[in-house]
């Protein structure tokens, strides 16, 4: 069993600037759920960007993600523990990339998070699999990747039907 590591506190948020990004501006200070906390926080970012061109919101996630990189992996060091449930960015990026490519609207926005939180907590088959094997901040930002590259699919599955068979 794993020895219960104490959440941190606004004093470790404040401390240092990667602290303040990983856990997603404080969002993953909640008590329940920071993944979901940290993946609403990406909402009002998503909106602020939603009018760029694809490939300049693409780039955003992708900068995005190599900071998030760095940043996991100096919060996971500073907490002892790889991929702390408070460490929430790399819910932040995914999300964002869900939601570069989702109709802009509450409803689709709605399927999006639903179905990103649905495989980010699940983590289907290869996202367990590389959870469990990188143990850096890498490996915080990529099983979360893959959750939305899952969502992403179905989103893009759900879109088609709903153009194509008249849902």
């Amino acid at each position: 069993m794993k020895p219960l590591i104490p959440p941190p506190t606004v004093r470790f948020l404040i401390a240092h600037p990667a602290h303040f990004f990983a856990l997603g501006f404080g969002s993953g200070l909640a008590r329940f759920a920071p993944g979901t906390a940290g993946s609403l926080v990406a909402l009002p970012i998503a909106w602020g960007i939603a009018t760029f061109p694809l490939l300049t919101q693409l780039s955003i996630v992708a900068i995005l993600f190599i900071i998030g990189c760095y940043i996991c992996a100096i919060t996971s060091r500073n907490l002892g523990v790889v991929d702390h449930g408070s460490i929430v960015w790399d819910e932040i990026v995914a999300m964002l990339l869900v939601l570069a490519f989702t109709p802009l609207s509450w409803l689709w926005w709605l399927i999006a998070f639903l179905l990103f939180r649905l495989f980010d907590i699940w983590k289907p088959y290869p996202i367990k699999h590389y959870d469990a094997k990188l143990k850096n901040g890498f490996g915080v930002m990529f099983d979360d990747l893959l959750a939305g590259i899952y969502a992403l699919i179905c989103i893009q599955i759900l879109l088609w039907m709903t153009k194509n068979l008249s849902l």
